[in-house]
């Protein structure tokens, strides 16, 4: 793997392992951190959560395009902080519960525009591999972390349209709650390759 980017990104030390960076992304209450603590968990390494989840607790007011900055610098930096633990236990990778693609593509959906300096390390720091998580779950009202049920379908299409114009590798995440587990550790088997010792998997 190549080393994490800088631009505000980690930078392992020479000699030291480079986790693949694999990223959960998609619409609201679509699954994804409940499969980002299973991935750690099955595979043993470290994981990020989502920021804005966090800021928006912390804010309780709605947000405006004035809060993106925040957001996608204290993704930025919780990122950095998964990365570097997964580096430092040469762990095989390192599982982030969205990162700043999801950043840009929320962005451009609620205020149509996007601080220019997500866009660029959006595409700098691209990640090893996205799992696309589908709409085909029941919506769960979460306060104002989830406040667009009707507008998913559109969501999901700006996500695969963006991953696809970045030339991230990506994988479809759908089903029920079993297959999506099962689909997502498959793809990432298929994107470590059989020299990961199996040590390292606990599922």
């Amino acid at each position: 793997m190549e080393p994490v980017d800088a631009g505000g990104g980690t930078r392992p030390r020479r000699g030291h392992v480079t986790p693949a960076r694999v990223v959960l992304i998609g619409p609201e209450c679509t699954g994804k951190t409940w499969l980002a603590g299973q991935l750690a968990g099955h595979y043993g390494v470290p994981w990020a959560p989502e920021h804005a989840r966090e800021y928006v607790d912390r804010r309780d007011a709605p947000l405006t395009y004035a809060d993106v900055d925040p957001i996608g610098r204290g993704q930025r930096a919780g990122e950095d902080a998964a990365i570097e633990r997964a580096t430092a236990e040469r762990a095989p990778l390192v599982v982030l519960d969205t990162d700043l693609v999801s950043t840009m593509v929320y962005s451009r959906h609620y205020y149509g525009d996007c601080p220019r300096w997500i866009e660029e390390a959006a595409a700098r720091r691209l990640g090893e591999l996205y799992l696309l998580h589908h709409v085909d779950v029941e919506w769960v009202p979460d306060g104002r972390q989830r406040e667009q049920p009707e507008r998913r379908e559109d969501l999901f299409e700006r996500f695969r349209a963006t991953l696809a114009g970045l030339g991230a590798r990506v994988a479809d995440v759908l089903g029920p709650w079993d297959d999506r587990r099962r689909l997502a550790v498959g793809a990432v088997d298929r994107l470590l390759g059989p020299e990961v010792p199996g040590g390292r998997r606990n599922g």
